[in-house]
């Protein structure tokens, strides 16, 4: 009889832990909050007004904050779609979306009764 050290770790239905995922949007947005200081300090430095480099860190910081909402609106779509992907498919009639091959003989959900008579054989039909 096998003592408890050789029993398996995982059953097979078991979900091993993830990583954590990094949250790239938030990196993206402080590289770019960071270049709104960044380049208006470097165009002081090369000799541009204050209100030149005042008004391109306006721009800079304006296109920031609609990349970040433009980030954050695709972050939730996709995690969206991802519980979409882990719930369970009830499509047309509980038998599957379109395009997926599901019933007896491997028809599609949309469309697959369609035309001709029942028990006719191969009879032309009139």
């Amino acid at each position: 009889m096998p003592g408890p050290d050789t029993a398996p770790r995982h059953s097979p239905g078991a979900h091993s832990a993830t990583p954590p995922v990094p949250d790239t949007a938030s990196a993206v947005v402080g590289w770019a909050a960071f270049s709104c200081v960044l380049v208006p300090v470097v165009l002081l430095w090369y000799g541009t007004s204050l209100a030149g480099a005042a008004g391109t860190a306006l721009g800079l910081a304006a296109v920031t904050a609609a990349c970040r909402v433009l980030l954050r609106q695709s972050e939730r779509g996709a995690a969206l779609l991802r519980a979409e992907e882990r719930a369970p498919q009830h499509g047309r009639h509980g038998r599957g979306g379109a395009g997926v091959m599901s019933g007896a003989h491997g028809r599609s959900g949309a469309g697959a009764h369609r035309g001709g008579r029942r028990g006719a054989g191969n009879k032309p039909v009139d």
